[in-house]
């Protein structure tokens, strides 16, 4: 029996985890821009709400999908801020800013790999490695804010073209997964980083005027839309949840034992 915090990589998670990037960026968009509260400031804020959201995270002793998400979701909001304030606050540019996160990603791997705790997100179960995915996670979400502005700014290609080139590259990674030998951990954290951008470009797009390429529902109404979405699929999970029997203390059995006795209907992409 192991402790288990985190959640199936099913379908339904990455449904979930585009809704809560493309909220992210909607929902920092409208803390920095249209409430005008500035990108360090609301960086500040949202990197206080992912330090909370975090904590308590950490400290539980089983998987909450509401929790889960939130952190997901505080992480998203921050990562857009940051990522603005690098990239137009400070001048570094959407390349720069890019190169700089790559690189920071980069060194958090590094770490983790030299921690040896365990990259099979299926597995990880203690304080250190859930600190270190939990690290990783803000840094993809930050750095996937950058990649999607220059596609859909520096690149040319807009928002529905960027959407698209990324959407055509997750396809990529699927297909990689179930015709290759590339190592799922590997492809796992290539789809994390690139729903990120993805999140990004269609949140730009439903939310930028019509003038810019967008569709004008702007950053409130899109924001709202995202997160009523996001709610009717963490409140989908925890009825599945609860459907299924939920151990106490957060016990389940093995990752081994999960893939072969639990029933899901959007198992397909299991990474």
């Amino acid at each position: 029996m192991t402790t288990k915090k985190l959640p199936e990589i099913t379908l339904t998670f990455w449904i979930m985890k585009i809704a809560a990037t493309t909220l992210g960026e909607t929902g920092g968009d409208l803390l920095a821009q249209t409430m005008n509260v500035g990108y360090l400031i609301s960086s500040l804020i949202l990197i206080g709400a992912f330090l909370i959201s975090l904590v308590i995270q950490l400290r539980a002793r089983a998987f909450h999908p509401a929790l889960y998400w939130t952190v997901i979701l505080s992480t998203s909001t921050a990562g857009t801020t940051i990522s603005d304030f690098m990239n137009r606050t400070a001048g570094l540019g959407y390349a720069k800013g890019a190169l700089v996160l790559i690189t920071g990603l980069s060194a958090v791997f590094a770490v983790w790999k030299l921690s040896g705790h365990s990259f099979d997100v299926v597995r990880i179960s203690t304080f250190g490695g859930e600190l270190l995915y939990w690290t990783a996670i803000l840094f993809s979400n930050t750095l996937g804010t950058s990649l999607g502005d220059f596609l859909a700014d520096d690149s040319g290609l807009g928002y529905s073209g960027g959407a698209l080139l990324i959407g055509g590259v997750l396809l990529l990674t699927l297909v990689a997964k179930y015709a290759t030998a590339i190592p799922n951990t590997l492809l796992f954290w290539l789809a994390f980083v690139l729903t990120r951008p993805l999140g990004a470009t269609v949140g730009d797009f439903f939310s930028k005027p019509t003038a810019k390429g967008g569709l004008g529902y702007g950053t409130i109404g899109s924001s709202l839309v995202l997160a009523a979405v996001l709610a009717a699929l963490i409140a989908r999970t925890v009825w599945q949840q609860r459907g299924r029997g939920a151990v106490p203390q957060g016990q389940q059995p093995e990752p081994e034992q999960d893939n072969r006795s639990t029933r899901s209907s959007d198992r397909i992409d299991r990474f």
